[in-house]
C-alpha cells in the first residue's frame, strides 16, 4: 500500500459510527449525495476496481484515505449491497432529491383537480416502486408476476387514497386541502413499500453473525426491515409536504404570485429541494442500516438452526434496505 494510505481500513462498514445517530447522519448525506447521480459510468467503474484492488491488498498509488472513502461511497451509490448489480439510476438514494423534489413539488402545486391527483399519485408510486425494488433488501429476486401485482396495488391504493382524502375536503379550509398529497403518500408507503418487497415478507431476508457469515433467512428480520423503512419514508415526506403548503398558502396570498402564477410551481419544487436535501439522510439515519435482531425473536426453526452452529450467537444482522 501507498505510504499515504493505511493497510487496516474496514470497506465493510461506513466510515462513521453507525451506533449514533449523528454518525449515521455522516454517512446518508454521502449516500443520498445528489451529484453522485452525475457520475459517469466510467468513474463508477474506477470507482469499483478502486475498492476491489484495496480489499485485495493491491497497491494504491498516491491514493489518500479521502479518496479511498469518496471511492467507496461512489461504489455504494450505484451498486446494490445484497447482489453487487448496478442499480437503475433513478433508483438509486442519490437520486432521492432531484427525484422527489419534482414529483413531490408538482403533487402540491396541483392538488385541485382530480385529473391532476390521479396522474401525480401514479407519477409518485411508479418511482415508488422503482426505489422500493431497487433498494430491496436481500439478494433474491422478484417474479415479473409479483412486481406488477405490487405495483398495481400500490397505486391504485394511493389513488384511491388520495381520491377519498380530496373529496372529504371539499368543505374544509383550503390550507387543510393542501395536506391532501401528504396523507395520501404516507397511506401509500405503508402499502407500496410492503408489496414490492412481499417475496421478503414471504421468504424472509439474509442474516448473518457479527463477522458477516450468513445463518439463514428470516421473515421476523423482514418485518422488522420494512417496518423501519416506512417509518423512514414517512418522516421524510414530512418536511417536504407539510412545511412547503405553509408557506406557499401565505405566498399565494402576495401580489407577486397572484401577478406571475407562473412561478408557483418552480418555488414549491424548490421549498420542497431545499426540505428534502436534509429530512432524506435525516430519516434514512433513524435506524441502522446494518439492523440487528435478538436471536430469541427469530422463527424457532431458525433459532434451533443458530444453536447448534454456536450457542454463542445472540444477535444477528441484516441489511434492512432503504
Amino acid at each position: 500500500m501507498s505510504g499515504l494510505l493505511r493497510s487496516d481500513i474496514n470497506l465493510k462498514e461506513p466510515r462513521w459510527d453507525q451506533g449514533t445517530f449523528i454518525g449515521r447522519a455522516k454517512h446518508f448525506f454521502m449516500v443520498t449525495d445528489p451529484r453522485n447521480v452525475l457520475a459517469s459510468s466510467a468513474e463508477l467503474e474506477t470507482a469499483k476496481t478502486i475498492i476491489e484492488d484495496y480489499k485485495h491488498g493491491k497497491s494504491q498509488t498516491r491514493l489518500t484515505e479521502d479518496e479511498l472513502w469518496h471511492a467507496k461511497y461512489l461504489y455504494d451509490s450505484a451498486f446494490h449491497p445484497d447482489t453487487g448489480e448496478k442499480m437503475i439510476l433513478i433508483g438509486r438514494m442519490s437520486a432521492q432529491v432531484p427525484m422527489n423534489m419534482s414529483i413531490t413539488g408538482c403533487m402540491l402545486t396541483f392538488y385541485r383537480t382530480t385529473p391532476a391527483v390521479v396522474f401525480w399519485q401514479w407519477a409518485n408510486q411508479s418511482f415508488n416502486a422503482i426505489v422500493n425494488y431497487t433498494n430491496r433488501s436481500g439478494d433474491a429476486p422478484l417474479t415479473v408476476g409479483q412486481l406488477g401485482t405490487a405495483y398495481v396495488s400500490a397505486t391504485t391504493g394511493a389513488v384511491v387514497t388520495a381520491l377519498g382524502l380530496k373529496s372529504l375536503t371539499k368543505h374544509l379550509p383550503p390550507l387543510l386541502s393542501r395536506f391532501v398529497p401528504f396523507a395520501a403518500v404516507a397511506a401509500a408507503n405503508c402499502i407500496n413499500i410492503p408489496f414490492m418487497r412481499q417475496r421478503e415478507l414471504k421468504y424472509g431476508i439474509p442474516v448473518t453473525d457479527a463477522n458477516g457469515n450468513r445463518l439463514g433467512e428470516s421473515v421476523k428480520a423482514a418485518q422488522q426491515a420494512i417496518v423501519q423503512v416506512v417509518v423512514s419514508r414517512i418522516g421524510m415526506a414530512i418536511p417536504a409536504m407539510a412545511i412547503p403548503p405553509i408557506i406557499m398558502n401565505a405566498l399565494e396570498k402576495k401580489a407577486f404570485l397572484k401577478r406571475f402564477p407562473v412561478f408557483n410551481a418552480p418555488i414549491q419544487v424548490g421549498l420542497v429541494g431545499l426540505c428534502l436535501v436534509f429530512a432524506t439522510p435525516l430519516c434514512c439515519a433513524l435506524f441502522p442500516q446494518k439492523s440487528s435482531m435478538k436471536v430469541s425473536r427469530l422463527e424457532p426453526e431458525l433459532q434451533a438452526q443458530i444453536q447448534a452452529r454456536s450457542s454463542a450467537i445472540n444477535v444477528v444482522y441484516f441489511n434492512k434496505g432503504l
